[in-house]
């Protein structure tokens, strides 16, 4: 049982928060400290900053979009970082959305599974010290490059942030881990299945593909905060389901949460309170920890009991002293035989 923690900022945060949050992470025992990308601080040197000031803790990139960097700009970020931390990197690797990809990056949004396929292949390749000759869908990449430098292990974990049940089939074949966010916590036996049955498809054993998930957690500390915590969680849920593209509206439609996606949608029409209005309690006890430090880990408990490898605490509203309070009433998690 390995639990970590995603590191973010809020908009126009302090980036003296994230070093903060990963040392302090590192000292409670907490296994990986999980940086993501969106359109503020650049991920690798991020990460590399990271690098140098901690020790032990393993460092996430949570995630890198396959668009807007080469194949093997990413290899050599990792390989870097790799060298840099001692071993300590997982590289998450994600397609994104089309509204970032093309409006923010200005490049189209095509075949998103097919590049994240041949990025893993090629990274795969450059990591091992080998030549690379890459003649794909999207890549034809054949005149034997091979990186200047001796990576410190010739394989860095790849995880890659899957929902729909393509990109989970894919991950099962090809990946070390998935990065799912707010997929129900009692079905996460459906993607242990789902995964194990396309890494037997690709001759690897059950469990190859460990999951991983971003969990947005609220520490409740009395009572009277108890209704404030809860509405505090279900913003970022809103967020993802009425801002960031179709693909999360779509996974939680799946799941039975159709009324739900349409009351966030609509609400937004009004703003985010509204918007977040619209997560009804089941939802939000279905995707969110929400509680005293003991309800979160009995609940986790049982998540963990329905197919969680790794849980990734995230935090609503990502107050620097919140998580901080937070990341000190989790940590008997990290001596927790969950």
């Amino acid at each position: 049982m390995r639990v970590g923690v995603v590191g973010g900022i809020a908009p126009g945060g302090d980036w003296r928060t994230a070093v903060h949050t990963a040392q302090l992470a590192e000292e409670l025992g907490y296994d990986s400290l999980w940086l993501g990308e969106t359109w503020g601080y650049e991920l690798f040197s991020s990460l590399a900053q990271l690098a140098h000031v901690t020790e032990r803790i393993t460092l996430g990139a949570g995630i890198a979009n396959v668009f807007s960097r080469s194949a093997t700009v990413i290899a050599m970020a990792a390989a870097t970082i790799d060298a840099q931390s001692n071993g300590r990197l997982i590289l998450g690797l994600g397609a994104s959305g089309p509204v970032v990809i093309e409006k923010l990056h200005g490049v189209p949004f095509d075949r998103p599974l097919q590049r994240i396929r041949e990025y893993t292949d090629v990274i795969n390749t450059l990591i091992a010290g080998e030549r690379l000759d890459h003649q794909g869908q999207l890549l034809q990449l054949d005149q034997g490059f091979r990186l200047r430098m001796n990576p410190i292990r010739p394989h860095i974990p790849v995880y890659i942030a899957s929902l729909t049940q393509r990109s989970l089939e894919q991950s099962g074949a090809i990946a070390e881990g998935v990065l799912p966010i707010y997929w129900p916590g009692a079905k996460f036996g459906e993607m242990r299945t789902l995964l194990d049955a396309a890494s037997a498809s690709a001759n690897r054993p059950d469990g190859s593909t460990r999951i991983a998930p971003y969990i947005t957690t609220a520490l409740i500390e009395s009572t009277d905060d108890r209704e404030a915590m809860r509405n505090r969680a279900r913003a970022p849920i809103a967020f993802y389901i009425g801002r960031m593209g179709n693909f999360y509206a779509e996974m939680l439609e799946r799941h039975g949460y159709v009324d739900e996606v349409a009351a966030v949608r609509k609400g937004w029409k009004d703003g985010h309170d509204s918007a977040a209005a619209g997560v009804s309690d089941a939802m939000l006890d279905a995707t969110a920890l929400v509680g005293t430090a003991d309800e979160i880990a009995g609940r986790l408990e049982s998540w963990v009991a329905s197919g969680i490898d790794e849980p990734l605490l995230s935090f609503a509203g990502a107050d620097p002293i919140q998580v901080e309070r937070t990341l000190r009433a989790l940590a008997q998690l990290n001596s927790s035989p969950l």
